[in-house]
């Protein structure tokens, strides 16, 4: 047994070494790419400074980093199986009468730790991150006309643009209880800020209930206060909505700016205020798949890379390996376009690539060891 405790550290040893520098490798090119594409968005806005730019490269990173995890851990098991096979380690090991599966639970074992370090603790990282790039990149980038939306605590505020009073102004809407029933989004509890383009406060509008209806909103109880004035009963009103239902949906924090701790109770928040939850416990899913996903890789990487280069056929069977990362990056993509259509449920879409890329390299290696 200590020869193959020893020999599989060793092989964890080399295989986390090769996995962290693909990884970061990976990671850097993407994070080239994104700063390239940023400055030709940059481009048209002469008033937007380089540092800015760099600044939001920087924060897409740990997002780019989990993004390219299971590809990194493959081609870093290949790179590292390939150098031993050539070099003839895994040759002598077999000769010693190690089998491949008590070599190979090291190198296994080290890919599920990275991969839950990435779920557990970059997770939270990225979405910060990235909830801050997006701001930034709404902010300066985008012509997003002041929109904005957050469903925070049950609660809803809303900022959107209203030339009603004087042009470029801005509503600040504020719902103390929101309710999706059919496909009508009611709200109760309302409270209005109208304001100028300096955001000098012009008006507040009060509403005991109101809902959402085609490019307006419908507000019953509505009360009138201006500054220095008497509060005036406007009974029902209407206000200029900017965004559709479809819209409220779509603008509602991103599965990518909530950390795998915070979105379960963001998805009980939604589930209760009868919103659409799928997006969000889909890529919760793809979170939690993500250690056993990172193991499956190392195992791909594994049974693609190990053969020997006596034998020929090394560069064949190691290109066969990219190809199947790719079949299952790609089936990952499919399936969670079914999850996100509501075609598959999310815990399916979530796991059954991760199960296919499972049984594709258990099967090569009984192949290889055993055949």
């Amino acid at each position: 047994m200590k020869p193959a405790f020893t020999l599989s550290l060793y092989i964890a040893r080399q295989f986390t070494y090769a996995t962290l520098s693909v990884i970061a490798f990976l990671t850097g090119l993407i994070t080239m790419f994104d700063f390239i594409d940023l400055l030709r968005r940059v481009s048209t806005r002469p008033n937007v400074p380089t540092s800015l730019v760099s600044g939001i490269a920087v924060l897409h990173i740990p997002f780019a980093c989990l993004e390219i995890l299971p590809f990194g851990i493959l081609l870093g098991g290949i790179i590292c199986f390939w150098r031993l096979a050539r070099s003839s380690e895994l040759v002598v090991a077999r000769a010693a009468g190690i089998s491949a599966w008590q070599f190979l639970a090291g190198p296994v074992i080290c890919a599920m730790l990275i991969g839950t370090v990435a779920t557990t603790c970059i997770s939270p990282l990225s979405s910060v991150m990235y909830r801050r790039a997006e701001m930034l990149d709404r902010q300066y980038l985008r012509d997003s006309n002041g929109k904005s939306l957050n469903l925070s605590g049950g609660t809803l505020w809303l900022r959107q643009g209203d030339n009603g009073l004087v042009d470029h102004g801005v509503d600040i809407i504020h719902a103390r209880h929101v309710r999706l029933t059919g496909s009508v989004l009611h709200i109760r509890g309302i409270t209005i800020f109208r304001l100028g383009p300096d955001d000098s406060l012009l008006t507040r509008i009060e509403a005991d209930s109101g809902y959402l209806g085609k490019e307006r909103w419908v507000l019953a109880g509505a009360r009138q206060l201006r500054p220095d004035e008497l509060p005036v009963d406007m009974g029902e009103m209407t206000l200029h909505a900017d965004l559709t239902l479809a819209g409220v949906e779509e603008s509602f924090a991103s599965p990518d700016t909530l950390s795998v701790w915070a979105l379960p109770g963001f998805i009980r928040q939604l589930k209760r205020s009868g919103f659409s939850t799928i997006r969000h416990r889909l890529h919760f899913q793809t979170l939690l798949t993500l250690p056993v996903l990172s193991g499956t890789m190392a195992l791909v990487a594994a049974g693609f890379s190990m053969r020997p280069a006596r034998r020929g056929g090394v560069i064949r069977m190691i290109s066969f390996g990219v190809a199947a990362g790719f079949a299952l990056f790609a089936l990952s993509k499919i399936a969670a376009q079914f999850g996100e259509t509501g075609t598959l449920p999310p815990l399916l879409a979530a796991w059954a690539p991760t199960g296919a890329g499972l049984c594709l390299a258990v099967t090569l290696l009984l192949h290889l060891e055993d055949g």
